[in-house]
């Protein structure tokens, strides 16, 4: 029989390794999106722009173990029912409580994996995420002007453009192009200097010997004002003093606490390791298939009661940090509902009789 579990493990193995890859493919494209579009937006540096990527990624991995190992049981199953080799295993006293063991076997250390993950190594990454952003927006800042590109400024509300640029930083023939609402502002100067304020982010270009002109465009109505020298204030993302955010908070400084939003975040942690545990119980439920159905055919039903469990925990935290459930409830009733579900659809038809008896 240990044939069989080896056997069982690996087909269940090899399915949540190929469905958690497929996903964390899916996440990472997308936050590699996200860090790009920010990156061009506040001209990051090359050598932060992977950083970010690999803390948020590290930030979101975790949440993609409980589908990928539902949805990778549920895969196995299918395919050795709907080949019969699930009937084959049976008729040889391969019985359903020996084929628990190599989902036991596989759900432990990814229930273990998701706990590090989101008790430590999340907190982690999101605070240096935090520090690392600000780091790359003030250094995005300081990257000087190209000569020959233009450089986007606020939001590309702001444009600037220089043909040339010695090595004191000087630029050459200066075109600069501002959005205020309807109105458009052109400015062009001969030669100009950048001025980057004590705080890293307020700048100031000073331009000498030019033009500027504003005016709505089709309109025939239009203000021209020649200067021998102009301050042109550039807006930049101001980084306040930001509160640390809850997912930042190391999970030692939540335990003991008292405050309600405190208590849902470390309840909102530890609920993943559960859900892990959760999944492989129901995924051994779904994955069982009658005679001539499909091996794909509870595939659908898993991804649904995944989103229906995913989305009731997070309506239970804001419930909970609202107190519209009460303190001793928190979020673990969600799993106790599903956990009482699992074992309601997995107590064998023979003794559900009995009991009714």
């Amino acid at each position: 029989m240990r044939i069989l579990q080896r056997y069982f493990f690996r087909e269940m193995a090899l399915n949540f390794l190929g469905v958690t890859a497929a996903l964390a493919a899916i996440l990472f494209i997308y936050q590699i999106g996200a860090v790009l579009q920010r990156a061009a937006q506040y001209q990051y540096p090359r050598t932060l722009v992977l950083r970010l990527f690999a803390l948020g990624a590290a930030e979101n991995f975790s949440l993609l173990l409980p589908l990928g190992l539902l949805l990778g049981i549920v895969l196995a199953l299918g395919r050795m029912y709907s080949e019969s080799e699930m009937t084959a295993a049976q008729a040889c006293g391969f019985g359903r409580a020996r084929a628990w063991w190599p989902v036991i076997v596989l759900t432990l250390p990814v229930a273990a994996l998701s706990a590090w993950l989101n008790l430590q190594l999340a907190p982690q990454a999101a605070a240096r995420r935090a520090a690392l952003t600000a780091e790359a927006v003030r250094a995005g800042l300081a990257v000087p002007f190209e000569a020959g590109r233009f450089r986007s400024l606020d939001g590309g509300r702001t444009v600037v453009y220089a043909r040339a640029a010695d090595a004191a930083g000087e630029l050459q023939r200066v075109f600069i192009k501002q959005g205020q609402g309807d109105a458009v502002v052109a400015i062009v100067a001969q030669r100009a200097l950048r001025q980057v304020g004590a705080d890293g982010l307020s700048q100031t270009i000073v331009l000498f010997d030019g033009e500027r002109l504003e005016g709505v465009p089709g309109s025939l109505r239009y203000r021209v004002l020649r200067f021998a020298e102009l301050r042109v204030p550039l807006a930049a993302p101001v980084l306040a003093a930001r509160r640390e955010r809850l997912d930042e908070r190391s999970t030692q400084r939540l335990i003991g606490s008292r405050d309600v939003h405190d208590r849902a975040e470390l309840q909102w942690r530890w609920g993943y390791p559960v859900m892990v545990l959760v999944a492989a119980a129901c995924a051994m439920r779904l994955g069982r298939l009658r005679p001539r159905q499909g091996r794909y055919a509870r595939v659908w039903a898993a991804v649904l009661l995944f989103a229906v469990y995913g989305n009731l925990v997070t309506a239970a935290r804001i419930w909970f940090e609202h107190g519209t459930t009460p303190s001793l409830l928190g979020l673990w009733w969600v799993h106790a509902l599903f956990v009482a579900g699992t074992l309601a659809f997995a107590w064998p038809r023979g003794w559900r009789r009995r009991a009714r008896a």
